[in-house]
């Protein structure tokens, strides 16, 4: 892996352009209807107990990213086949996350644009900030996130100006009771987007202040977490429960119904601004996670001769996935949670913290005096 060194600043920033990458994109939570804000905040809760196992992991070992000291819990071997599971997961993630981006370009601005087209654009760009460095995309970060917070405090005063919000939209709140919305949790929110936090055990050994990475991190899911609920908010109240679950890009349906003074108006394409920068930084955290652990498993001195043969695989796979937009959403919610989301970001990191435990408690037997 490259050395590189970030500042706490630098991690909160990504965090918080991670989680709400795609996660504002499509309609989070929509199973629990008028209270999907609910689950959002549910999946916040559960999230942040799941990356405190992330944590006890890291102060074991905060000298080594996942894909080392996975080496050193179960052994060489069998820590070398669960490290390229890895490899292969955050190149599946990253591929998924591309793919939701280029269709929200090819069936909006790009009609005539073939998908791949539009992907490989998206790829090579993400591929030359991967080559660039995580320093450099960690400074992009902090500049962009500047823009994002400023389009969405101007986008949110414009709904309100609109008249746009009917808070009615959200009652009754638990019509159905709890089962709904802890489905929903169980299912969604408690993975997508909070879970993926997984992928920052590839980066936490950056971070140059170590007593930080609690604060940060929890801080960033937090405002991240809050952030999507109010978007969620929104969307129902502004278009209606029928409506947020139909709809592809509930949020660029909400901002396209923005007119004000029949002058200020159609201010979608300028959100699709705001939207893609989120997707640009959660594809290129997966995919750097996904070259710094392969660089690492198989002993590669210069990671940045394996971005592009990477790119390629995640690439071609976001436009393979699935033959369409609705059956990659049905993966998404459906297959992807049970079989990919839950073994590895909750299953398989509790099993190696209790290895982890134990291990490292029999170290401490044999150093302490008899």
């Amino acid at each position: 892996m490259e050395k590189v060194k970030i500042s706490s600043t630098q991690l909160f920033v990504l965090i918080v352009l991670f989680e709400m990458g795609s996660a504002i994109l499509v309609g989070i939570a929509s199973g629990a209807k008028q209270d999907a804000w609910i689950a959002v905040l549910l999946g916040l809760a559960g999230g942040l107990v799941v990356f405190l196992i992330y944590y006890r992991l890291y102060m074991y070992y905060p000298e080594l990213p996942l894909s080392s000291y996975v080496q050193e819990i179960t052994g060489k071997w069998l820590g070398r086949f669960i490290g390229v599971l890895y490899i292969v997961y955050f190149l599946y993630c990253a591929s998924r996350v591309l793919r939701d981006f280029g269709e929200l370009l090819s069936s909006t601005i790009y009609n005539s644009t073939p998908l791949f087209v539009i992907n490989s654009l998206m790829i090579i760009t993400i591929i030359y900030a991967i080559h660039k460095g995580f320093e450099v995309l960690a400074r992009v970060g902090e500049i962009f996130f500047g823009i994002v917070y400023l389009t969405a405090i101007l986008g949110m005063l414009l709904i309100v100006f609109s008249g746009l919000i009917q808070l009615g939209n959200l009652n009754p709140i638990l019509e159905n009771g709890l089962k709904p919305v802890i489905k929903t949790f169980l299912t969604q929110t408690i993975t997508f987007p909070f879970g993926e936090m997984v992928v920052f055990t590839m980066l936490l050994p950056f971070l140059k202040d170590k007593e930080k990475v609690k604060l940060v991190c929890l801080g960033g899911m937090i405002l991240s977490g809050i952030n999507i609920a109010i978007t969620v908010v929104v969307n129902i109240s502004v278009l209606g429960v029928a409506l947020f679950q139909r709809s592809t890009f509930p949020l660029l349906m909400t901002v396209g119904r923005i007119q004000i003074a029949d002058f200020i108006e159609r201010l979608d394409v300028l959100f699709m601004l705001y939207l893609i920068i989120g997707g640009f930084f959660k594809i290129s955290i997966f995919f750097y996670a996904a070259v710094a652990a392969s660089a690492d498993i198989f002993r590669i001195p210069n990671q940045r001769k394996i971005g592009f043969p990477l790119g390629l695989i995640v690439l071609f796979a976001s436009v393979t996935i699935a033959s369409n937009y609705a059956e990659h959403i049905k993966e998404g919610l459906v297959i992807v949670p049970v079989y990919l989301h839950w073994p590895f970001q909750i299953i398989i990191p509790s099993m190696l913290l209790v290895i982890a435990f134990f291990r490292n408690r029999k170290k401490k037997k044999k150093k302490s005096p008899a």
